[in-house]
């Protein structure tokens, strides 16, 4: 009786995850500085593989836990506000990139942000026209973000499972789009990421977008899988939970780079 559980917590058993998460992590820092020098891109795509492999076995120990009872209400309510800090992380990550172009773009002068006249954006650059393929992205991303709801709202309201699966099959469809229309958009850029302040900021800002709309329409493609296996009910959906709030958290970033970088900043 003495090893009996009488606590909502879930003590978790001794885990090599976080040990290969902090090694595949560094190879990947390191295989990037490699690659940055002209070394190759081996190593950091070792790092890659290797990073992600570690998400996937992770997280499935962690779906794995759910499964067996283990998410307490009590453990649940840690799960989100350890997702909820993850997601202000982002902020203040995104929120560096939109400084960086407020300072550049109100005052255009300085070492590192050469201007002539303090003219912004700098001279030669020929900027993307916000209200073409920009504006269909941003329709594209709101029409995903729309599509996750009604997902959302089909299990938890309806416990319509077959609801859900259309929305979310709708949700990562526009998604792929968004991303084949953005990578149209760069390949179609009258400048380029390095020797002006501006391609520099722009390909940061929205470069990083696009990863998190990679790894988002990713994370909901896994909640889609999870679904057709029978996961998920009203009562116990955290995973799917979670990946809306990212999904509308990139929503709300693109449309703050759209309205700073493509109409205000351009």
């Amino acid at each position: 009786m003495a090893h009996v559980k009488n606590h909502d917590y879930h003590i978790l058993n001794p885990s090599i995850w976080p040990l290969l998460g902090a090694v595949a992590g560094f190879v990947m820092l390191f295989g990037a500085v490699l690659m940055f020098h002209d070394n190759g891109p081996w190593v950091f795509v070792i790092g890659v593989v290797a990073t992600l492999y570690v998400m996937f076995g992770w997280w499935s120990d962690v779906v794995v836990e759910s499964h067996v009872g283990d998410h307490t209400p009590v453990v649940a309510i840690g799960l989100r506000y350890g997702f909820i800090f993850f997601i202000t992380s982002e902020v203040m990550f995104f929120a560096a990139w939109f400084w960086s172009i407020f300072k550049h773009a109100m005052y255009p002068m300085g070492p590192l942000s050469p201007a002539v006249d303090g003219i912004w954006p700098p001279a030669g650059i020929e900027t993307f026209d916000p209200w073409h393929l920009p504006l269909i992205n941003t329709l594209i991303l709101l029409c995903s973000g729309a599509a996750a709801t009604w997902a959302h709202h089909a299990l938890v309201h309806e416990n319509n499972r077959e609801d859900m699966k259309w929305g979310l099959v709708i949700a990562i469809v526009l998604g792929v789009l968004f991303t084949i229309f953005q990578a149209y958009e760069y390949s179609h850029a009258a400048f380029g990421f390095s020797g002006n302040i501006y391609g520099a900021n722009f390909f940061m800002a929205t470069g990083f977008h696009g990863a998190h709309v990679v790894i988002g329409t990713i994370f909901l493609f896994i909640c889609l899988m999870r679904l057709l296996k029978g996961h998920f009910t009203p009562e116990k959906h955290l995973g799917f939970e979670m990946a809306a709030w990212y999904w509308h958290f990139v929503d709300v970033v693109w449309l703050f780079l759209f309205a700073v970088v493509y109409i205000w900043a351009g």
